[in-house]
């Protein structure tokens, strides 16, 4: 899709699904693994999709062809062994040479590309905001939005002092709040109580 705007899309897949008891990125909706399903949706968007994770030969079968894989380092005496999203992010920007990257996390099987294309479109409308990103009760929602690629040198700067939070990172950010006209598609599968939900009402097409 041309938009005017150079663009990539990472999509973070480094999770440990613990909550759901088995690993998410490869629960099928629909036929199609959520991993894949989101990368679908991310090809969609651009051609240049990234997948971070450290479980590379794992999902090797569930992600369409063109798109790349970044590994992901693995620090076993850690809480989150794959460093936790913010450190994903990291990874995956700095293979990133467009202007703007979108951000996704492997859990969205309500995505629409639709309602991406439509943020797609108004990138032109972002002035000194590094991000532009849905909004809900809890705050920002930083793995389903767009970012300004030359955010990395903060962000680096922020996790070398510690910073592991999205929220913490970004309280300290100017970000425009994408307005979805579909915020349902934000729905996350986290749980055995989520994957239940989500096969009362699956999305016909991504």
């Amino acid at each position: 899709m041309s938009s005017g705007y150079g663009l990539s899309a990472i999509v973070l897949a480094g999770g440990q699904s613990s909550r759901m008891g088995r690993d998410k990125a490869l629960i099928p909706v629909q036929g199609v693994a959520l991993l894949g399903r989101v990368c679908q949706v991310a090809l969609k968007c651009t051609p240049l999709v990234y997948v971070v994770t450290p479980r590379v030969e794992q999902y090797a079968a569930v992600v369409p062809a063109g798109c790349r894989f970044v590994p992901e380092l693995v620090d076993p005496t850690q809480p989150s062994p794959s460093g936790g999203p913010l450190l994903g992010f990291a990874r995956g920007l700095a293979q990133v040479q467009t202007e703007w990257v979108l951000l996704l996390a492997c859990d969205l099987p309500r995505l629409k590309a639709a309602s991406l294309q439509q943020g797609i479109a108004s990138l032109g409308q972002v002035g000194a905001e590094i991000a532009l990103l849905p909004k809900t009760v809890k705050g920002w929602e930083p793995l389903c939005g767009f970012y300004r690629a030359s955010c990395l040198t903060d962000l680096q700067a922020a996790i070398g002092a510690g910073e592991r939070s999205f929220q913490g990172w970004l309280a300290g950010q100017q970000v425009k709040e994408l307005v979805l006209k579909n915020p349902a598609m934000l729905f996350n599968c986290n749980t055995p109580a989520d994957l239940v939900l989500l096969n009362t009402q699956i999305p016909n097409n991504p």
